[in-house]
């Protein structure tokens, strides 16, 4: 169930042989069947140098600031949410799948804009008039 290449959409696919699992043992409370066995998944994929990922996908994804990347353009996913290997590796490619998805949408250019005249003579009234408010609170005003 879980294995298999990772499809993220109809265009891309991510083949098995460019993902490396590895099941360690989950850290935190359990008991016994935490110490014995090995369900935690690490899954690791090489973003900066996978040949399935397109550049401009694989820029965005590195550009990204995500303490799962290394320096070395890796991304690893650490999952034991579940007490089953199977699920947490399930949990992992999910979470991998849902990263890569993640940087296919393009963020759209900002387009700089400047304020209107009229804004900016509204702003400059508003200002004014607080100023004539705080004014008005001391004791002696602008006309003595």
């Amino acid at each position: 169930m879980g294995s298999g290449p990772l499809q993220i959409n109809p265009k891309l696919t991510i083949p098995d042989d460019e993902l490396v699992e590895r099941f360690v043992r989950a850290s935190g409370a359990g008991g016994q069947n935490v110490n014995k066995v090995s369900t935690a998944v690490e899954l690791r994929f090489d973003v900066a140098h996978s040949p399935s990922l397109p550049e401009p996908l694989r820029a965005r994804l590195l550009a990204r600031r995500d303490r799962r990347l290394t320096d070395d353009g890796v991304l690893v996913i650490d999952a034991q949410r579940f007490r089953t290997q199977d699920r947490n590796r399930e949990d992992a490619r999910e979470r991998l799948a849902a990263f890569i998805t993640a940087g296919l949408s393009v963020p759209k250019p900002r387009v700089a804009t400047k304020p209107s005249r009229a804004a900016k003579a509204r702003r400059l009234d508003a200002k004014r008039e607080r100023g004539e408010i705080k004014r008005g609170r001391s004791g002696k005003g602008h006309w003595e």
